[in-house]
């Protein structure tokens, strides 16, 4: 199983922009191998998103360990700030 982002390439918001850019950012320093789904591209992928946080209003990013939830930025931020990230990706 790996790490797997939801986030959208079209975003008029420069917080979400940020958020994603510091999650890609980290796995990438940590040479952390992860799968992107763009739910910008297709509202199936946006849908599947939020029925598996279990929250229909959640939005981008959202962070998955293969089907299981690891959570949203504020979460990964925490995890960062706690230096507890490999436990919040379930590595």
């Amino acid at each position: 199983m790996s790490i797997l982002v939801y986030y959208t390439s079209v975003s008029s918001s420069r917080e979400v922009k940020k958020h994603q850019s510091k999650i890609f950012s980290y796995l990438d320093s940590k040479k952390i191998a992860y799968k992107t789904l763009d739910i910008s591209q297709s509202s199936e992928i946006k849908d599947e998103m939020r029925k598996k946080t279990g929250d229909p209003t959640s939005l981008p990013p959202q962070i998955f360990h293969g089907d299981t939830y690891c959570g949203d930025y504020s979460m990964f931020d925490t995890a960062l700030e706690d230096e507890t990230v490999e436990a919040f990706l379930k590595l």
